[in-house]
């Protein structure tokens, strides 16, 4: 990767500035609908999550909309199923337009069913596909998408180094699967935001994933398995399409 050097006198233009009660706001609001959530397999709270991915945008430049849309950007994919459009509307009414906006941006779903979620294999080519579509998704709301994955990149890079492949079972997806998805939003990201600083951070963070994951570029997939949740997988009446395969 190439290092571009920027002119100190860009450095000092960088920023939010001071944060407002609308931040605090938010990292109540966010505290409240998170309070009982946990990393995967462990009891650290979700909100460390959320926490590290605000302040990642912040350090790269992000605006205070960004940096709370970055606090709230699981509020709806982790709302009770069904409820998603519920605190989607709260967030909007509490944090403004832009906010929501962001934060629908960064959902893979906006959880409206109460049946439950679309299957990960569908949430997230939707997703991946979303993210060359600037109307959809602003480029702001892509450095929240790029903040998030480098801290989960990072995280799972750091248990696979702890814990070793066994790590990959806490997932919903297959390891491939997951990797395929990271590579696939880096590439969307650095094609959208280009020189953008944190996208350099994107890539060294997903290359170090794949290290860790024992696994090169070359080897990963271009698209994820087919699904085989339990609710998209067909019942015992049902004769699944010819073209069809799940393993």
């Amino acid at each position: 990767m190439t290092t571009i050097h920027l002119s100190l006198n860009t450095r000092e233009r960088l920023g939010a500035g001071a944060l407002t009660k609308k931040f605090d706001d938010a990292m109540q609001f966010a505290f409240e609908r998170h309070r009982f959530h946990f990393r995967k397999g462990s009891r650290v709270p979700y909100l460390s999550h959320l926490m590290s991915v605000s302040s990642l945008a912040l350090e790269h430049g992000a605006s205070e909309d960004q940096a709370i849309a970055a606090l709230l950007h699981d509020a709806v994919e982790d709302a009770a199923e069904g409820q998603g459009p519920e605190v989607l509307q709260a967030i909007g009414q509490q944090f403004g337009e832009s906010v929501r906006q962001m934060v629908e941006a960064c959902s893979d779903t906006v959880n409206d069913d109460e049946r439950g979620k679309p299957c990960w294999r569908d949430r997230k080519l939707a997703y991946v596909v979303g993210l060359r579509n600037a109307e959809a998704k602003s480029d702001e709301a892509l450095v929240v998408t790029a903040a998030d994955k480098i801290h989960n990149a990072g995280s799972i890079t750091r248990d696979l180094r702890t814990y070793g492949p066994q790590f990959w079972s806490t997932f919903n997806a297959p390891s491939l699967d997951l990797l395929w998805y990271y590579t696939a939003v880096e590439a969307a990201v650095a094609d959208r935001l280009g020189g953008h600083t944190i996208v350099d951070a994107l890539h060294r963070a997903v290359d170090e994933l794949i290290v860790a994951s024992a696994f090169d570029r070359v080897t990963l997939p271009d698209v994820p398995s087919i699904c085989r949740c339990p609710r998209h997988l067909p019942q015992a009446n049902e004769v699944p399409a010819a073209s069809a395969t799940h393993r």
